[in-house]
C-alpha cells in the first residue's frame, strides 16, 4: 500500500534532484563526473518508480468510478504518462549509456536544451498530480492517507 505522504516524499526528492542536477549539469566540466552521473541515474530511477506507482495505483480507481469527470482525469494522466515515458526513453537513448550509467554529451547546448525540457515536463507532471490527480482520488475514495 502506498500513501499520499510517500508520493509527496517522492515528488520532493525528484524536485530536489532536479534542482541539484540543473546546477551540476549547467557546468560542462561536471557533466561527466561520477557524482553527477550517479545523481542523474538516481533521478531517472526515481522518476520511473514514481510513474509506475501513480500509473498502477490511481487510474483504475478513477476509471472504475462511473463518473465522466474522473474518467477524463484518468485518461488525461494516462496519456501524459505515455508521452512522458516516450520522451524519457528517447532522451535516455540519445544522451545516456544506461548499462554503464554514463552521460554521452557530444553537443552540450543540445543536451542542455533537451535536459531542461525533460526536467520541465517532469516538474509540470508533479505539480499536476498534486493539484488534480491526488485530490480527485481522495474525493473518490474518502481516504486521506492511502492511495492503494
Amino acid at each position: 500500500m502506498v500513501s499520499y505522504q510517500e508520493l509527496h516524499q517522492q515528488n520532493h526528492k525528484i524536485t530536489e534532484l532536479t534542482n541539484i542536477l540543473q546546477h551540476l549539469l549547467g557546468d560542462r566540466s561536471l557533466c561527466d563526473s561520477e557524482v553527477t552521473c550517479s545523481l542523474f541515474f538516481d533521478y531517472v530511477n526515481l522518476v520511473k518508480e514514481h510513474m509506475a506507482v501513480t500509473d498502477s495505483g490511481m487510474y483504475s480507481k478513477l476509471l472504475g468510478s462511473g463518473d465522466q469527470k474522473l474518467n477524463n482525469i484518468a485518461n488525461r494522466f494516462m496519456g501524459g504518462s505515455r508521452e512522458i515515458n516516450r520522451i524519457f526513453s528517447a532522451y535516455l537513448k540519445r544522451w545516456c549509456k544506461i548499462k554503464n550509467k554514463e552521460l554521452v554529451i557530444k553537443e552540450y547546448d543540445a543536451f542542455m536544451q533537451d535536459t531542461q525540457e525533460m526536467f520541465d515536463i517532469v516538474l509540470d507532471r508533479i505539480q499536476n498530480e498534486t493539484e488534480h490527480l491526488y485530490p480527485a482520488v481522495r474525493r473518490l475514495t474518502g481516504d486521506a492517507r492511502d492511495v492503494a
